[in-house]
């Protein structure tokens, strides 16, 4: 006897190759999250790269642009340009490197905490939305394999960072 036609179109969909490929479930999970608190940052008047790079900033010490690039998913001229236009703003500010003068430095100013904070906040209760039904301990469980991934994979090819930046 032959089958429904949407129980056809659901196994033909469950066949694709996309569809149990880590990468492309990692990149489409990433996309519809990001995108609905993008929604939210455009809301409160930052630019999703803003915002990216706050987020990356905020809380930590000061990195390369090289890494903060990478970090936030963007092309390294991109950030030069969005850096330039922050740190008019007040909102982050560049250093020297101390032992590496091709290396220039970024780090979040107190104006830029104080700007991102609230966003921050809201990015946090997305998060709890999100993951909320999976529970908490599948959840952290989630973002620690995520973050070991991420470690055993910092160094792939492709993602060198060059002297200066």
């Amino acid at each position: 006897m032959a089958k429904p036609a949407a129980e056809q179109s659901q196994q033909a969909a469950a066949a694709r190759f996309v569809d149990d490929y880590l990468p492309a479930l990692l990149a489409q999970a990433s996309l519809l999250i990001s995108s609905e608190f993008h929604v939210v940052a455009r809301q409160q008047g930052f630019s999703v790269s803003e915002w990216r790079v706050m987020a990356s900033l905020a809380g930590g010490s000061a990195i390369s642009i090289g890494q903060l690039a990478q970090v936030t998913v963007t092309k390294q001229p991109t950030v030069t340009r969005l850096l330039d236009r922050m740190e008019a703003k007040g909102q982050v500010e560049r250093l020297p490197h101390d032992s590496d003068r091709r290396v220039t430095l970024v780090r979040i100013t107190r104006k830029g905490s104080q700007t991102v904070a609230h966003l921050m906040e809201l990015a946090r209760e997305h998060e709890r939305r999100v993951l909320e039904p999976f529970g908490l301990e599948r959840a952290e469980q989630l973002k620690d394999t995520l973050r070991q991934m991420i470690a055993l994979h910092a160094e792939a090819p492709g993602l060198e960072v060059e002297p200066g930046d």
